[in-house]
């Protein structure tokens, strides 16, 4: 009877642990789920507060424009002001817009746009915002940082005519053009200088539409007429014939003669 006792006595297991097995602790969850939520809503606090700035950005621009759409209304209510004919030239110069200060790039941008959708680029040839690094020194350590060098200015590398001017005059943010009343005056060689721009006195004795002969190059005693005039390149796009198919080429400036 007592052999039967002891082979029958009970064992007592802890709930959920096997005999013979040592206990597992269990992983504390809820520690990180409180982290977890704490940093989603540190980051819900951050895209709020980026939301609002983005606003405050978008209202002030709106403000701007506000501003500047008023001051060309003033100007037209003065009257519609017209470009001084002493000022027309065939020749490409630098001239200085005067811009809103803070739109420079703006009114960069929207130049270069309007001479796409006008198909202005043997008008208006570029448009510069001049840069310049300065050094400035934070935390003991030196960083060269970009500046505008002439904050309120824009430069135009264009041929002065009525179209011309209108289209950079009119442009939202500018407020004219550097001279006397309705004259711009191009920068001088002394001038663009210090800019880093180089002087190029380009001349080319045919036109768009013209015929030209081709004297020189791949293309040589070819016949072709003028389509496109890039003077800051010093080429012209013609058309030559092909396989019996008229095909645009670019040609140097020196390669081309106008035929009679």
């Amino acid at each position: 009877m007592a052999e039967n006792k002891k082979t029958t006595a009970a064992v007592r297991v802890k709930a959920g642990v096997l005999p013979g097995v040592r206990e597992i602790k269990r992983p504390d969850f809820s520690k990180k789920a409180a982290d977890i939520e704490k940093a989603e809503d540190t980051r819900d606090e951050m895209k709020t507060a980026a939301q609002a700035l983005e606003a405050q950005e978008a209202a002030a621009d709106r403000v701007d424009e506000a501003m500047v759409a008023m001051s060309l209304e003033a100007q037209e209510g003065e009257g519609a002001e017209t470009l001084d004919e002493s000022a027309i030239t065939d020749e490409v110069h630098w001239y200085v817009a005067h811009t809103y200060s803070g739109y420079e790039n703006k009114v960069k941008a929207n130049i270069e746009k309007t001479i796409e959708n006008r198909h202005l680029e043997n008008q208006i040839f570029e448009v510069r915002v001049p840069m310049q690094d300065v050094i400035e020194i934070k935390n003991g350590a030196r960083k060269a940082v970009p500046k505008k060098m002439f904050p309120g200015y824009v430069l135009v590398n264009m041929i002065m005519n009525d179209d011309t001017w209108y289209v950079v005059r009119n442009t939202r943010g500018v407020t004219g053009f550097v001279g006397p009343g309705s004259k711009p005056v191009p920068l001088s060689e002394a001038e663009m200088r210090p800019l880093g721009i180089q002087v190029q006195n380009v001349t080319c004795d045919f036109e768009v539409g013209d015929n030209v002969a081709v004297i020189a190059g791949v293309w040589k005693d070819t016949l072709g007429k003028v389509q496109k005039i890039d003077y800051n390149k010093q080429v012209a796009t013609i058309t030559v014939e092909l396989f019996g198919r008229e095909t645009p080429v670019e040609i140097s400036f020196a390669e081309v003669r106008k035929s009679n």
